[in-house]
């Protein structure tokens, strides 16, 4: 098993206890040496429906930052060590207090900030085993909708007729599923904006780097698909229908317009992507209804 060395300890080591780290999970080591592979053991032995719910209900930023996490970044924010469950969703940072608490999270640093004389910690998911348990979860949120499953067909093979179809019946299926009821998701998709984003991490992982919020060019785009191999690069931009666009198709020109001004692509050919190779793709939102356009089309 020295073999195996390295592998165990990313799925595995990352706990701490006061002031000793580099603790692994017993649980899991258990079985790893009963079964002789590694696998997700300790995720798989408890229900972790608190930790979904929070992140799938939770407020638009705590998705974002969690495409931060799973992209193997880390947060830097102020930690509130007492845990009250009646503030787990209102509360700011609660939640990745009770993720720290639980096990999910680890602190990799500590800074004290001069200025305020406050700590601010920087976090990261434990370790491998943790974040197979968080792509099962998120992948989970969109398995039983085989909708989703051909929006991501169409996508690759870049027929526009095929994804306004199917993203229209995603958005009046699971825009209720990422929303709270405080904000209604019908007057500001971002709730099911980033869930459909950490969806797109998880079905495509293996064939793009997929990045979100970035600087590129003279702006900040939306979504970027990075090809791992000879595929076409993809740029995705979201925007909610103004008063003064009388129709979505407006709004639709409007984002594209906006890709070609802030040149989103240029993080793309700066990575070897041929210009001709990129799509870019507007997505227009009136409530539940979707229209997307694309630049070449």
């Amino acid at each position: 098993m020295l073999h195996q060395k390295q592998q165990v300890r990313d799925w595995y080591d990352g706990f701490a206890f006061g002031k000793r780290k580099d603790i692994y999970n017993p649980w899991s080591i258990i079985h790893f040496l009963d079964k002789k592979e590694v696998g997700a053991y300790w995720a798989n032995s408890s229900s972790n429906r608190l930790a979904e719910r929070l992140i799938k209900e939770g407020r638009p930023n705590i998705k974002k930052d969690f495409e931060e996490l799973l992209c193997g970044r880390a947060l830097t924010m102020e930690m509130d060590e007492q845990i009250v469950y009646n503030q787990l969703f209102t509360k700011k940072n609660a939640v990745w207090s009770l993720l720290l608490a639980s096990g999910y999270l680890k602190v990799v640093r500590k800074i004290f900030v001069e200025g305020t004389g406050r700590i601010q910690y920087e976090l990261a998911l434990t370790n491998k085993e943790v974040h197979i348990m968080f792509e099962n979860m998120i992948q989970d949120w969109f398995s039983g909708n085989d909708d989703y499953n051909d929006f991501i067909r169409a996508l690759l093979q870049d027929d526009l007729k095929a994804m306004n179809t199917y993203m229209n019946k995603v958005t009046a299926e699971m825009f209720s599923s990422f929303d709270t009821g405080k904000r209604p998701s019908e007057k500001k998709p971002e709730c099911f904006y980033h869930g459909f984003v950490l969806g797109l991490m998880v079905e495509l992982a293996d064939q793009y780097v997929i990045t979100s919020n970035r600087e590129s060019g003279f702006g900040r785009y939306d979504v970027m698909l990075e090809p791992k191999t000879d595929k076409d690069g993809i740029i995705l931009e979201f925007k909610v229908q103004e008063e003064d666009e009388k129709e979505l198709s407006d709004t639709v020109l409007e984002v594209l317009r906006q890709i070609e001004e802030k040149n989103y692509q240029s993080s793309l050919i700066a990575k070897g992507v041929p210009e001709e190779r990129i799509r870019k793709y507007g997505f227009a939102f009136c409530g539940k209804k979707v229209l997307i356009g694309s630049a070449s089309k």
